[in-house]
């Protein structure tokens, strides 16, 4: 969707309009039953005896198609058999979810529900996801799923939910959002084979009505509910995202091997290139915010306006200011990357003028990626994947792209089809033409820290936050993103935020 860098608000104004299906939903939330937990401690002993096999289960990982992503879910899966195989267990069927559609579908799970249906619905009794970072205790969840009967529907997982309403989730829940639940997809989550088949003929009967995938957890869980006629999540305090071998973690089915992905020398910070987007109505507002937070640790910056000001300095690139899209501005920014205006890097990465991020963090976190493979990298949304549409990188997170992308993207005949398109869903849609998968991670935030879950953010370092809404950015960015002088360490810093949370 358009970042919006110049329109304060329209992002509002188009989710309102999109999403106005969360108007029933917040009607409806009186009606959300909170007492599923003690509802299993009920029923637990009369399952406890049945042990479960663990060829019930088909488990999911909620993989990516590139490289570094699509071998790290290899290994996970390479790992889950080896474990079934010391404990002398049948093995269990392990699926890549970006193995299971032709297009981009898969990762937003309910168009592939029809498939998980036929194929399983007969001799499996639970899907199972998990993340790539998600570690296994089989013992222990045969353990734990076994307390449920499986010829009953069930969402399990570990709830999340929001101290108050927010625009990733359309406002849902407005009266009071903490009575909403939706999964922590890293803790890992289940669905029992009676809810999947249900779910499937659903899909098949009635087109999915959303055209945009934003928040995916928040969405499946809202599906599922169904305004009160489906399951709500049940909380399974087995299902953890403490981090692997922790002492906290001892009781977990569950638990997170990293925090932030790290896979060697960080990438030199000569070797990005980073470049805002901004407007000459917010050089004095949003820049100065940048000096002060972020810039310091970029080697090199150039900031893109509609206006040329000596004193940021700013480069106009001779695209006329937009009320909406910079589609126009943002190919121009890619077309200058690869001439000689300014020095060859491996990397570009495109933020707004209110995006806050962490370059350090960046520089670690591309250390898992090769930058010779096209890479598009960031804050993932969908636009209307449930009848074969595509992925794209919102753009307030941040853009992170590999220079054989920027190439292979400029050599096709792919273009903005005006200057005030939307960049991010362009990109996307070009991409998704070139076969080039979009890359999801989580550590980059289209909107502000306020308006995720507390929970969800404890188990992140965060690379970027974005908007400037009703809060203070440099406090913001001091909190979450601050650390090159800070002598304690990345590690220690994010055990204080979290215990802060």
């Amino acid at each position: 969707m358009p970042t919006g860098t110049c329109l304060p608000g329209n992002k509002v104004a188009s989710f309102c309009l999109i999403f106005l299906y969360c108007i029933p939903v917040i009607a409806a939330a009186k009606d959300i039953k909170e007492d599923n937990h003690s509802q299993v401690q009920g029923d637990s002993h009369e399952f406890s005896k049945r042990l479960l096999d663990l060829k019930e289960i088909v488990f999911v990982i909620q993989s990516q198609g590139n490289s570094f992503h699509e071998n790290h879910a290899e290994k996970q899966r390479q790992e889950i058999l080896q474990q079934a195989a010391n404990s002398e267990q049948n093995l269990p069927i392990v699926l890549l979810i970006h193995k299971l559609s032709e297009n981009e579908a898969g990762w937003s799970i309910l168009p592939i529900m029809p498939r998980f249906s036929a194929t399983y619905g007969r001799n499996s009794s639970w899907i199972f996801f998990l993340e790539e970072e998600t570690t296994l205790k089989i013992p222990k969840l045969l353990e734990t799923l076994s307390r449920f009967d499986k010829e009953q529907e069930w969402f399990l997982g570990k709830p999340l939910h929001d101290d108050e309403s927010t625009i990733i989730h359309h406002y849902a829940f407005a009266d009071n959002p903490t009575v909403f639940k939706y999964p922590d997809f890293a803790a890992g989550w289940a669905l029992s084979m009676p809810l999947i088949n249900r779910l499937a003929k659903k899909v098949k009967d009635e087109p999915l009505k959303s055209d945009f995938t934003i928040d995916l957890k928040h969405e499946i869980a809202l599906y599922i509910w169904e305004n009160g006629n489906g399951p709500s999540l049940t909380p399974v305090q087995e299902l953890c995202t403490k981090e692997e071998g922790s002492p906290a973690a001892k009781d977990c089915a569950t638990t997170l091997k990293t925090y932030l992905p790290f896979c060697g020398d960080p990438v030199d910070k000569k070797d990005i290139f980073i470049a805002v987007k901004t407007c000459r109505k917010f050089h004095k507002e949003r820049i100065p915010v940048v000096k002060k937070t972020w810039q310091k640790h970029a080697a090199l910056i150039e900031y893109y306006s509609d206006h040329a000001d000596a004193t940021i300095p700013t480069v106009n690139l001779g695209i006329p200011n937009t009320e909406r899209g910079h589609c126009g501005k943002t190919f121009a920014i890619l077309e200058r990357f690869l001439s000689e205006a300014i020095p060859k890097t491996n990397w570009l990465v495109i933020v707004d003028d209110d995006t806050l991020i962490s370059v350090p963090r960046l520089q670690k976190l591309l250390s898992c990626y090769d930058a010779n493979e096209p890479v598009f990298l960031g804050e993932r949304y969908g636009y209307g994947l449930g009848i074969g549409g595509y992925s794209y990188i919102t753009g307030g997170g941040g853009m992170v792209f590999s220079r054989e992308a920027v190439v292979r993207l400029l050599e096709s005949n792919c273009r903005c089809y005006s200057n005030d398109a939307p960049d991010d869903m362009v990109l996307g849609m070009c991409f998704n033409g070139l076969g080039i998968p979009v890359t999801h991670s989580a550590l980059f935030h289209q909107a502000r820290p306020d308006d995720y879950s507390r929970d969800y953010l404890a188990h992140q370092i965060p690379v970027s936050f974005h908007k400037h809404w009703n809060i203070d950015p440099v406090t913001v960015f001091n909190k979450w993103l601050a650390e090159e002088n800070d002598p304690i360490s990345q590690q220690q810093q994010h055990t204080m935020i979290r215990e802060e949370l």
